[in-house]
């Protein structure tokens, strides 16, 4: 498929699931919350004012973002229009929530302190323009938190990439590829970001923390 069409899908994905994203009827969308205490635990090691949410959906990372840090400044993007409708909402104070693509973000350059992205990453077809987005508007200094889908070993990896995910598009899922160590690390060198840690965490969480140099 064409990274158009890989987006149209996961549009039409999201919009039907943005209703009950956060419900406890989002099925498979339910792993997503795990995700959460990490990215917590990371952010609590270093102070930040400014912080993007890629592919924030609606805003479930943000809502709780917001209760723990309610004096900073928290930005969302998304490519769904419906995700970013129910995100508006809730109407959290010192939130701005935007549709667009991740892949070239409509921010400046050094805009925000420190970077997330959870569970969306597999969705991007263009994975280098992403992380070049990220290096160009995270701040000097600034951090990258990327949590994503993954499994050992690579063999596992290529049999998803090549068989795995054309049968969840299928479905209608717009799933494109999921990422080992080496595959992050060369995306984070050819955008001049510095990789400081790669984890697999649990069953099939990749956690990497990525900076751009001061």
């Amino acid at each position: 498929m064409t990274p158009r069409e890989y987006k149209d899908l996961s549009i039409k994905e999201f919009t039907k699931a943005a209703e009950i994203y956060e419900s406890d009827n989002a099925g498979v969308y339910n792993m997503c919350k795990k995700d959460y205490p990490d990215v917590l635990a990371e952010l609590e090691k270093e102070p930040f004012t400014d912080l993007l949410d890629c592919g924030c959906g609606t805003g479930p990372m943000l809502t709780l973002l917001h209760k723990k840090y309610p004096d900073k400044h928290y930005t969302g993007i998304d490519l769904t229009p419906k995700m970013i409708e129910v995100a508006k909402r809730k109407n959290i104070k010192n939130v701005e929530l935007i549709v667009g693509d991740c892949e070239n973000m409509p921010f400046a350059d050094n805009s925000f302190d420190v970077m997330i992205c959870c569970e969306s990453f597999h969705h991007y077809p263009n994975p280098q323009d992403f992380f070049n987005s990220v290096y160009r508007v995270l701040r000097p200094n600034g951090r990258f938190i990327l949590r994503d889908i993954t499994v050992e070993p690579s063999v596992k990896r290529w049999l998803f990439n090549h068989i795995g995910v054309k049968l969840v598009n299928l479905t209608g899922k717009g799933d494109v590829r999921i990422y080992g160590r080496d595959d992050i690390k060369k995306l984070c060198d050819g955008a001049g970001l510095q990789m400081e840690s790669f984890e697999k965490r649990g069953f099939c969480r990749l956690h990497c923390v990525a900076r751009k140099a001061g």
